[in-house]
């Protein structure tokens, strides 16, 4: 018998062949991808543009500061795969909405066939999306004093051309880890990009304390914040309310009766995950677009009362994401289909007609839980922010990263269990629940990522 600890789950990991082989092939992926992440792509000024987004913040490189984010600073170093895995991303969530509001995508949607086709329309709005998004960057960095040697037609052609073909290539690996490797691929890749930036971080932090720049006092208060970030994101990510439902008695063969049976219907606290953080800081960064835009001086005092820190960041960020939470909800969960698919199976939630009032009181279930789902996205999003402000520390830690991680780990962590618990082997919790995730991914619901 497996002894039950993490040592002998890590190593029941190599005794099976197959597992073993998933993550090897994850790994190399991985590997592949930080490889392309350093290969900077031709015809820019790698410390020009650096200059540039170290010292412009939330005034003037908001959208492109959250876009360097995700792809764990290769927008900033201008590198083949600087677009990274946002186009495949911004894509799938274009056609979760509009299989929200098509019902021909939706219907498509629940058969095998149809579902190859999404993917198909995924990929093709990935490319389009990519060479917009290279071509604007393109752009942008020709607007830049000294960090385009060459400026023209060529230079803007070329730096699409890679940057297009970066896209594409991380698409395709991220779809190969979620095939052959082991956890959600685009999730990981986002999660490696995050994780990356942890070292330099912490070696910053400690040149601001040897210099006085922050006080011991301070990073003390910031890490047991940070800790407690920590544990609160752990807690509410794997926070489920869940449903009774019961499966009648059936007869079986020769007359034989099977006993019904009861289950529930796990729902997460947090469906809709970091995405409407993603969304709210999208919407944020408007004014200071418009502001660099038009330019003026009126256009520039507007947005400044947008900017991170002041009262109307606050108070705007609160309501877009909760505003946003409900709307990214009511597009990945369906309590139709919920109820209907249950109908199907003979099941019911007792007490509850099945059909139609099932699906309002899954609804309504759904409604009540995604409100304090809601607040804990706008604390998490904000806390880090105003507590940084008050201890004068001179960086922030993100909760938007916070969420990414810990979702993606413990998303990561429950397959991995999943495949030692099927060779009947002990995971690495004898506690607690990690099978609460489905086809849900990190970053969203119903999206996988």
């Amino acid at each position: 018998m497996a002894q039950p600890n993490a040592a002998a789950a890590v190593s029941n990991i190599f005794r099976t062949p197959e597992l073993k082989d998933k993550i090897l092939f994850t790994l190399l992926c991985l590997l592949v991808y930080r490889i392309g992440a350093h290969i900077t792509a031709p015809g820019v000024d790698v410390i020009a543009l650096q200059d540039f987004f170290a010292n412009t913040g939330q005034g003037g490189a908001g959208l492109l500061g959250l876009y360097d984010l995700f792809t764990g600073g290769q927008l900033s170093r201008a590198t083949v795969f600087a677009l990274g895995i946002m186009p495949y991303i911004s894509a799938s969530i274009f056609m979760q909405i509009a299989a929200a509001v098509v019902p021909t995508l939706d219907k498509m949607n629940k058969d095998e066939e149809g579902r190859k086709k999404v993917n198909q329309y995924t990929r093709i709005g990935t490319l389009l999306l990519a060479a917009v998004q290279a071509y604007g960057f393109a752009l942008f960095t020709e607007q830049l004093q000294g960090a385009v040697a060459a400026p023209g037609l060529g230079f803007k052609l070329q730096m699409a051309f890679f940057l297009t073909t970066g896209a594409m290539f991380v698409m395709w690996l991220g779809e190969q880890i979620t095939e052959r490797g082991l956890g959600n691929g685009a999730s990981l890749l986002i999660f490696f990009s995050i994780v990356e930036r942890i070292w330099p971080s912490i070696g910053q932090t400690f040149r601001f304390l040897s210099t006085d720049v922050i006080g011991p006092f301070s990073l003390l208060i910031l890490l047991v914040v940070l800790l407690a970030v920590v544990a609160a994101v752990v807690y509410v990510t794997m926070a489920q309310r869940r449903i009774l439902i019961q499966i009648p008695q059936r007869t079986m063969a020769r007359g034989r009766q099977r006993e019904g049976q009861r289950s529930f219907i796990p729902l997460r606290l947090n469906a809709s995950g970091v995405m409407p953080i993603v969304f709210a800081q999208s919407v944020l960064v408007v004014p200071a677009a418009l502001a660099q835009f038009f330019g003026g001086t009126r256009a520039q005092m507007f947005a400044e009362y947008f900017n991170e820190g002041t009262l109307w960041y606050y108070v705007l960020s609160a309501i877009l994401i909760l505003f946003f939470t409900y709307f990214y909800t009511s597009i990945i969960f369906n309590p139709v289909d919920l109820a209907e698919n249950l109908k199907k199976q003979g099941g019911f939630v007792p007490g509850i007609k099945p059909g139609a009032k099932t699906a309002e009181y899954i609804d309504a279930v759904v409604s009540r839980i995604t409100l304090p789902g809601a607040i804990f996205l706008t604390a998490i999003a904000l806390f880090p922010i105003w507590i940084a402000g008050v201890v004068n520390i001179p960086f922030r830690f993100g909760g938007t990263s916070l969420l990414i991680v810990v979702g993606v780990a413990l998303d990561t962590l429950a397959q991995l269990q999943q495949h030692l618990l099927l060779r009947k082997y002990d995971g690495f919790m004898k506690k607690g629940r990690l099978r609460f995730r489905g086809r849900q991914g990190a970053m969203g619901g119903g999206g996988g990522f």
